[in-house]
């Protein structure tokens, strides 16, 4: 069985096999940073499922994901294309997973938030330095080796270069995350 068709997904998800195949390789990436870590088990648990569970909603029709996610970004009417956190988490929370550091994670995934723990800022890595994204690679492939010696400076790097994008491409800034560039970079 390859990895990609092992990752289990709640039958709620819906994932393109192109999808799936990202899901599978930043949980792999969280998974190789946690054991590199020594985390305990549980925590390594909250690790596993933030990546196999963070975009389980990626390819729902926007109806959906709009009315899971809610107004979760405080700017009214935002792109579809990041409503696929939150629209996971509430339905997690309407799963009863209770386990808030992990729904944080998955809510603000695309977007940070300077309230998150080492899992909110591990997933926000791993999502953006899985090695199946084409740009960058030689220097994610190095950011994604020095997580588990020097995590922090890992993260502020990874905030970095993800908001010059943002800016770069015009993107909206949302309040989540600008509180965490001014949180890291301040």
């Amino acid at each position: 069985m390859s990895v990609v068709a092992s990752i289990e997904l709640p039958p709620w998800a819906m994932v393109t096999d192109k999808r799936r195949a990202h899901i599978a390789r930043v949980t792999a990436l969280l998974d190789g940073w946690a054991s590199a870590l020594g985390l305990p088990p549980e925590e390594r648990r909250a690790w596993h499922d933030a990546g196999r569970l963070h975009d389980a909603l990626r390819d729902a029709p926007d109806a959906q994901l709009r009315a899971l996610a809610g107004d979760t970004f405080g700017a009214g009417d935002v792109p579809v294309e990041i409503l696929h956190g939150p629209a996971a988490a509430t339905q997690l929370e309407r799963d009863g997973d209770a386990r808030e550091e992990l729904m944080a994670a998955i809510r603000y995934h695309t977007v940070g938030h300077a309230a998150w723990g080492r899992l909110g800022r591990a997933l926000y890595m791993a999502d953006f330095l899985e090695p199946g994204r084409k740009f960058a690679q030689a220097d994610r492939v190095f950011l994604g080796r020095q997580v588990p010696h020097d995590f922090d400076g890992v993260f502020r790097q990874v905030v970095r270069m993800r908001l010059e994008w943002s800016l770069r491409e015009g993107k909206t800034l949302y309040p989540p995350t600008v509180d965490l560039w001014n949180l890291v970079h301040g």
